[in-house]
């Protein structure tokens, strides 16, 4: 489903990301470790198209996006990469259900339309109760659940979360990694996932161990 062939980035003299390739399929949950500063995050924004190569390529369902013109590029990541970071960057002024009604209000949903979604996104991600409650309503594991329903509602090829329970306690960061596990059943869902956490790393199928940027590991997890 994804494939991602020689990618390699450089900040100044500094090599962040060094010839790496990889192969995603469809349903997969891969999760990406490693020390800070092997190049995990940056890693993580090429294959989203966030940022742009120095060398290689990333093919999403056979398009090379980085191919693309800036605006059919920008479409084609609203509509098949959802992105889910360690802070929700959920919008203040806005209720649950507008804020995860806004990657279609964007594609050009109607409000009607976007809202049902959004509401039908949040009850999966069991925030049925919480439809119209601010981000200041909610507990840290809710605001964070509000924006994995962000990330779902266009239903994309792939979620690509950067530390996606790096901010929650224990107990929340295990519910949020069972709920990658549910929606991968529900949904077929594919997720990349960065984490330090080697605990919740080993419940993906699959991890990629990262050093100095390069992936110098791919361990099959065992469920």
């Amino acid at each position: 489903m994804l494939s991602a062939k020689n990618l390699s980035k450089k900040y100044a003299t500094v090599t962040v990301v060094n010839d790496v390739s990889l192969q995603v399929s469809k349903g997969e949950i891969v999760s990406v470790t490693g020390p800070s500063g092997a190049g995990k995050s940056t890693l993580l924004h090429l294959l989203g198209g966030l940022d742009k190569p120095d060398t290689g390529s990333v093919l999403i369902n056979g398009t090379d996006m980085l191919q693309l013109p800036s605006r059919k590029q920008a479409r084609f990541r609203n509509e098949h990469i959802g992105f889910v970071f360690q802070f929700h960057h959920l919008m203040p002024e806005f209720s649950a259900v507008e804020n995860v009604s806004m990657p279609l209000w964007i594609g050009g949903i109607g409000k009607k339309e976007a809202t049902t979604r959004a509401e039908e996104m949040l009850g999966i991600v069991g925030l049925s109760h919480r439809l119209n409650n601010k981000p200041s309503e909610l507990s840290g594991g809710e605001q964070q659940r509000v924006a994995i329903a962000r990330a779902l509602v266009t239903r994309p090829s792939v979620i690509m979360a950067d530390e996606p329970t790096g901010n929650l306690d224990t107990e929340n960061a295990h519910l949020v990694h069972r709920l990658f596990l549910d929606l991968r059943q529900q949904l077929g869902q594919t997720f990349i996932m960065i984490t330090h956490n080697e605990a919740l790393a080993a419940l993906t199928d699959r991890t990629l161990m990262m050093q100095d940027g390069r992936i110098v590991g791919n361990r099959i997890n065992k469920q």
